[in-house]
């Protein structure tokens, strides 16, 4: 007789889950518990959501409730009167801001990708020392502080033609954006393999035809980074459109409703609040539809440079 005995090493363990926690190291498990950690998010979150929280609850309130308790909900409870009263206001036309915003924010992204795109090719596919030095120059302007160039770019618009137009201020938002733009572009260019660019030379494609048929194409992720960081801050710019386009232009931005409810000698809360609301709404429900867009993009060329 043959007698079969079960080997013990197939015999199905259960691990306690006690001992689970042993996969972990301890180092992450002292982390994750650490009360500092907790004490950080949590101040940050507060830092965070008291300006929405005033926003919101002060767009409904009125002048007075404001003045005294910006923080507290009235007994009579939150009026929709100073919003409607902010949407048709015969002072600004929230219909034409939000045109004209929209319409700045395409002209602005359609033309830096047309100059940001190439540029972060050329400099992306070059070994020269210069042509880092190129790179070094577009970089530098990300230090510098849009205010603090803002009266030299009136007088430079005054030589050539363009203070207080249309065509002025988007000359100004490109030559802005384009630094941020090119140091993104250059950096995933940078993981895109050359020997594409060698196989489309054997095909007979040129440098510009290889770029904007077979390069850029693959460039859709941070495309899509430098559109979403481009629109919010042309969205939200507040001190251009307010300096390099006059009242009499006849044009002005959702952001700039703000001086709707503002005058020489006072300052109406019931009008500053719901125009805050109003520009700031659109594109924070924007950026959190976006915003898994926006960290891919800002990723995927920081492991190759």
């Amino acid at each position: 007789m043959v007698t079969l005995e079960a080997k013990a090493d197939d015999r199905p363990k259960v691990v306690p889950a006690s001992l689970k926690d042993d996969d972990v190291p301890r180092a992450d498990r002292e982390e994750s518990r650490s009360p500092v950690r907790w004490v950080l998010l949590g101040v940050l979150f507060v830092v965070m959501v008291v300006p929405i929280y005033l926003l919101v609850v002060n767009a409904f309130k009125s002048q007075q409730d404001i003045l005294d308790n910006p923080f507290s909900i009235p007994l009579g409870g939150l009026t929709f009167e100073h919003m409607s009263a902010a949407i048709s206001s015969p002072q600004f036309n929230v219909i034409g801001g939000y045109g004209f915003t929209l319409f700045l924010v395409v002209m602005v992204d359609v033309f830096c990708i047309l100059l940001a795109g190439p540029a972060a090719y050329a400099i992306a596919r070059s070994l020269k020392k210069r042509t880092q030095l190129v790179l070094l120059y577009f970089l530098a302007g990300t230090f510098i502080p849009g205010a603090a160039v803002i009266i030299p770019v009136i007088y430079v618009l005054r030589e050539v033609g363009l203070a207080n137009t249309v065509t002025g201020l988007i000359a100004h938002d490109v030559a802005s954006t384009l630094p941020v733009s090119i140091f993104l572009f250059v950096g995933f260019i940078r993981t895109i393999p050359v020997d594409i660019d060698h196989a489309a030379t054997i095909d007979g494609a040129g440098r510009y035809r290889t770029f904007w048929t077979i390069i850029f194409p693959l460039m859709r992720p941070a495309v899509v980074t430098v559109l979403i960081l481009n629109s919010i801050g042309i969205w939200n710019d507040f001190v251009s459109p307010q300096i390099l386009l006059s009242p009499s232009s006849g044009h002005y931005t959702v952001t700039t409703a703000i001086y709707a409810g503002i005058s020489q000698y006072s300052t109406d809360l019931t009008k500053v609040f719901p125009n805050l609301l109003l520009a700031v709404a659109p594109v924070v429900i924007f950026f959190i539809y976006m915003q898994r867009h926006i960290i891919s993009g800002l990723t995927v060329g920081a492991v190759k440079g």
